[in-house]
């Protein structure tokens, strides 16, 4: 007589001594197979969520907590980001402005990603936000809501794509010019290195994108112990200003009628520094048992990086000397003066900036993916131009080849206006916070719809099938 038992999910035999050989083996190729299945196509729960979201699994599901953490962290690079643009809020706002502001956003923000965590254990998909639209709008405004969201975040995550890859371009150059007093910026050495930079990243989405994970899991490492490495040599070495100063003087240099308005405007730094955790949201899809692990990662995704900004937010202010020295450096990047007039050494400088660079680059690889998974799922729903051809997944890829290279394609495309004016590339790349640009992309989608959107765009509300 044998009796049988569950372990793990997996069904295991125990029997006569004769047979406990055999039983041993099917125990562990069951486990294999399992293993494999989960790889490709997720645990049961995920099984059950695609079925009631409507949507086939093409895509492999190879992240887990750690590595979607580790996604997610590199994604939003917090406390590397706000190096490149804190500069901002010192013409309006000034250092209290970021200190006080940067308390108030990430308190906010956090209420928000709770909502979008709460959401997206309800519906782990790569839509986000125009399937939950679609899904619990009033079912009057379902369908154009839906769309409109689509555009807004496919549009939002191509362009941001595109202006963390410029940024990290600009950091390079402003490096080289900390080594070379004499180097003369040019535009096109700027839009050369974000082709390269694209190039990088899409090498590592397509060619090592079974690898992704691995390579999430070792950037977060270095996103960690990269912040102490810049954190604790400019407490250490850099001269601190005096806190009344730091915490209590706002200032109004941007020409703004008041010194309220200014303020706000000031608050684009820390808010550039705490969007786009919903980043994680798009590779839904390939994280297995999304529907419980997801809400986690976002959520320690937030916590820890909102910590790390504000801890190098305060750092930044505390040891930036001369306001008007560092606006004026001939490197183009105030951060990088305030670390060579903090440490006195060229060695630690590089050393530090060359840090930011890997993450940040580290960064474009992980928004190649949300970028174009964003891109995918929304032609997958026929809401774009060519959805049928963007929404293609290759066989044996497993990922959406198609709408990763029409990301190199755009962003290329995008680092080529600043040939003609910077200015304008830097307008396009604020689509997050530049009103204009984002009543340019309501007037794209709503005349899109109107011609032709309304006619093949239902929403993924129509696919999807819950139980009453």
């Amino acid at each position: 007589m044998s009796v049988s038992y569950a372990k793990d999910d997996v069904a295991v035999t125990a029997g006569p001594s004769s047979r406990e050989g055999s039983d041993a083996l099917q125990e562990k190729d069951d486990t294999i197979s399992a293993s494999i299945a989960a790889k490709y196509h997720g645990t049961e729960a995920d099984r059950r969520d695609m079925i009631t979201l409507g949507k086939k699994q093409v895509l492999r599901r190879n992240f887990k907590f750690i590595t979607m953490l580790g996604f997610g962290s590199t994604v939003i690079c917090s406390w590397e980001v706000i190096l490149p643009v804190f500069t901002f809020v010192l013409t309006d706002g000034g250092t209290a402005d970021l200190f006080w502001g940067f308390i108030v956003i990430a308190l906010g923000m956090m209420l928000v990603y709770a909502s979008i965590a709460e959401m997206a254990s309800m519906c782990p998909t790569a839509g986000g936000q125009y399937h939950w639209v679609s899904e619990f709008a009033p079912p009057k405004y379902q369908k154009g809501l839906s769309y409109v969201t689509g555009w807004l975040c496919a549009t939002g995550w191509q362009v941001f794509l595109a202006s963390v890859a410029f940024m990290v371009a600009g950091i390079i150059q402003g490096l080289i010019a900390l080594n070379n007093p004499n180097y003369g910026f040019e535009a096109w050495h700027a839009t050369l290195l974000t082709m390269a930079l694209m190039v990088f990243a899409i090498i590592f989405n397509t060619v090592l994108a079974v690898r992704l994970p691995l390579v999430e899991g070792c950037v977060l490492i270095l996103h960690v112990a990269g912040f102490f490495a810049v954190f604790i040599p400019m407490w250490v070495l850099a001269p601190r200003a005096n806190p009344a100063d730091v915490l209590l003087t706002f200032s109004n240099n941007g020409g703004w009628p008041s010194l309220g308005l200014s303020a706000m405007i000031g608050l684009t730094t820390p808010i550039t520094a705490l969007i786009g955790y919903d980043c994680s949201v798009h590779m839904s899809e390939e994280l297995q048992d999304a529907s419980l692990t997801m809400p986690r990662a976002i959520m320690w995704t937030v916590g820890p990086n909102a910590a790390f900004g504000f801890l190098m937010a305060v750092t930044l202010i505390f040891t930036l000397g001369d306001i008007d020295d560092i606006l004026a450096t001939t490197t183009g990047q105030p951060f990088i003066q305030v670390f060579y007039n903090g440490t006195r050494s060229l060695v630690a400088t590089n050393f530090m900036v060359s840090i930011v660079i890997v993450c940040l680059t580290s960064c474009c690889i992980s928004e190649v993916a949300t970028a174009s998974r964003q891109l995918w799922s929304f032609a997958r729903d026929n809401g774009l131009p060519g959805s049928k051809w963007l929404s293609y997944v290759s066989p044996g890829w497993n990922i959406p080849l198609r709408a990763v290279l029409t990301s190199l394609v755009i962003t290329s495309l995008l680092s080529c206006i600043n040939l003609g004016s910077t200015t304008a590339l830097n307008a396009i790349n604020s689509l997050g916070g530049s009103s204009a640009m984002f009543v340019g992309v309501m007037i794209v989608a709503g005349v899109y719809y109107a011609v032709f959107g309304r006619h093949v765009y239902t929403g993924p509300v129509v696919d999807t099938k819950r139980e009453e």
